[in-house]
């Protein structure tokens, strides 16, 4: 999957912050488009909603979609929708909370499975800050962007059980060999400023 450019990556959070303005401001689904170029390739997608306030940022949302299943224009506005009004652990955003909202996506790479001679190889293969996660069942799903694991100064093993916690498996999952782990990386771009400046997002 190509890396996206600086200034795709702008394009696609003022995408996501115009369907999160729009949205809340009309309560409407914007009309499906046509995406073309980079936006019409199929890419999973997350877009994440932090909160300004003077104690700093805190998260209000976050949707996404993890495998390539649709374009990534389409993920993105999606995902935006999702992380404003569907994620369960949020009431919907308001419209005087806009303002304060800073908008990041995250545009991800296709996981892959984890292989290992034995499972408790599994955190020497994890790069903190790089590697996102997803620990699996046939019933269960439990996912964890690249940053969380620097954000919470996890290790690479803390990293592993909260995402087994994440899918609601039990902490130590990960051992187990009916349990696939898989691996993916983003490219992160978030605003600075709401509606203002925004950069690529480095996680080290």
């Amino acid at each position: 999957m190509p890396l996206l450019s600086l200034a795709q990556g702008v394009e696609v959070v003022r995408l996501a912050r115009r369907t999160l303005d729009s949205y809340v401001s009309t309560e409407e689904r914007p009309k499906s488009a046509r995406w073309t170029g980079y936006l019409g390739e199929r890419r999973g997608a997350f877009v994440t909603l932090n909160l300004r306030a003077p104690e700093g940022q805190s998260l209000r949302g976050c949707i996404g979609f993890p495998y390539p299943v649709k374009e990534l224009g389409e993920a993105v506005v999606e995902a935006t929708i999702g992380a404003a009004s569907e994620d369960p652990r949020f009431p919907p955003v308001q419209l005087s909370e806009l303002a304060e909202i800073l908008v990041e996506v995250s545009a991800l790479t296709k996981p892959e499975t984890i292989k290992v001679d034995r499972r408790s190889e599994l955190p020497s293969t994890i790069r903190t800050g790089t590697d996102g996660l997803i620990i699996s069942t046939s019933y269960q799903s439990g996912l964890l962007l690249p940053q969380v694991a620097v954000e919470f100064n996890l290790t690479p093993a803390d990293f592993l059980t909260e995402t087994c916690i994440k899918a609601g498996l039990p902490p130590d999952s990960w051992l187990l060999d009916g349990v696939n782990v898989q691996r993916f990386q983003a490219e992160v771009f978030a605003e600075l400023v709401a509606r203002g400046t925004i950069k690529a997002v480095t996680f080290k």
